[in-house]
């Protein structure tokens, strides 16, 4: 006989979801239901009517995990719509920052899931090396974006400004002697990893992968055409939860998809492993990924040259779109732009989005009680949930219950 059982909230993530599981007399999930139940933001309608200036500094609170994903996706859609094509230092500053983000946010993660993995005899040095690593990377951010919180050095059309030799010179040296402990770290991680004693083939799927660049992003990887996001309502097999889900699916090509790093690993990298551990050491395989990439960047850059593109803000209701990987994965931002130069239309699809129902997915045909670590591998983060609620201004009583269409 089959039981509903239900984890809500899931743990050590950003944001609030739950987990309903249907089980078998064994205990091994027949269905799994991954859903946001995040309150609605809505800061992609609040830009709504403003000049185009504001929407990075209003979207990259979104989220405070990853805040230079959504700055990133956001002028680079504002920079499409308008067709400005910003200098070369630009883009390669956005991509040092980029990926300086990226190994802050992997460290974080590692954090959140030393509990699963590291020994207690362990987890204090582990934890002391996630804060060096994360100190590091947030110097790079800071230096680079102006704030690694809120990056207030990206703009439309590129940077602000560029930085200087000195302060190359400090990234470079910081990031090759940050490389040692990168490494070790990587290596101690990998072989807890490695060692956890979790089913074989735990949280594999049969879902397509989906990434668009392997360390920045790429709108000419994705057809926008290719995209179409659902309601809930028509996902869920419960009805119960396709009223109460608080994020829309999106579906690429008709499928739901996996996106992260090992979505860009497998795409890029040539990495073959699949499930909760293939998670994980993609994750921390990213890592050295990125702070390579910071090295062969930082060398290109030419502190004198000119990182901000001439352009004007009148645009055309013409759909710019900005594609960046971020941590989590393929974060899609769109903008229009009207000829008198405000904001007429403004959307985001982010990384969790696309994971949450293969994350339920991915739960399948595994005991339930390794559920919560197939939902952890993801490290979702949930604030960027659709759901409205209208409420009488006198009686509170709810009088309409619908799906805000970002």
């Amino acid at each position: 006989m089959s039981e509903t059982i239900v984890i809500s909230p899931t743990s050590r993530q950003e944001g609030h979801a739950e987990l309903s599981m249907e089980v078998d007399e064994n205990g091994i999930v027949t269905t799994g239901r991954y859903f946001s139940i995040t309150p609605v933001r809505g800061i992609e309608k609040m830009v709504i009517g403003k000049r185009p200036e504001t929407a990075p500094v209003l979207v990259q609170r979104i989220c405070g995990v990853c805040p230079v994903t959504h700055t990133l996706s956001s002028v680079e859609a504002i920079d499409d719509s308008l067709k400005i094509e910003i200098p070369k230092a630009a883009r390669i500053l956005r991509e040092m920052c980029l990926n300086a983000h990226m190994i802050n946010s992997h460290a974080i993660h590692h954090f959140l899931v030393a509990p699963d993995f590291v020994p207690d005899n362990q987890y204090k040095e582990v934890v002391k090396n996630v804060s060096e690593i994360r100190k590091q990377a947030q110097y790079i951010e800071d230096a680079v974006g102006g704030e690694g919180i809120h990056p207030s050095d990206i703009r439309i059309g590129g940077m602000a400004h560029n930085i200087t030799k000195n302060t190359k010179n400090k990234i470079k040296t910081r990031i090759e002697g940050l490389m040692g402990l990168l490494e070790q770290h990587v290596e101690t991680m990998a072989g807890f990893i490695q060692d956890k004693d979790f089913p074989k083939g735990l949280g594999a799927h049969s879902q397509p992968v989906f990434a668009s660049d392997d360390t920045y992003g790429s709108r000419n990887a994705i057809s926008m055409n290719d995209v179409e996001e659902v309601l809930p309502s028509s996902w869920y097999d419960d009805p119960t939860i396709g009223e109460r889900a608080c994020s829309q699916i999106p579906q690429y090509r008709g499928d739901v998809v996996e996106t992260g790093p090992r979505a860009r690993a497998a795409k890029f990298r040539k990495f073959k492993e699949v499930g909760v551990k293939a998670q994980h050491l993609a994750r921390a395989k990213e890592m050295i990924n990125s702070a390579e990439k910071i090295i062969e960047l930082v060398d290109k850059l030419d502190p004198s040259a000119q990182v901000m593109a001439k352009f004007t803000l009148e645009g055309t209701d013409r759909l710019g779109v900005g594609v960046i990987e971020g941590p989590r994965g393929t974060n899609i931002h769109t903008a229009k732009i009207s000829p008198q130069g405000y904001i007429s239309d403004y959307r985001a699809i982010v990384p969790t989005t696309w994971n949450i129902p293969t994350m339920g997915i991915a739960t399948e045909n595994f005991h339930h009680e390794y559920a919560p670590h197939v939902i952890r591998a993801y490290d979702p983060c949930l604030s960027c949930a659709t759901h409205m609620v209208v409420k009488d201004d006198e009686t509170k009583e709810i009088i309409k219950e619908d799906m805000v269409q970002l």
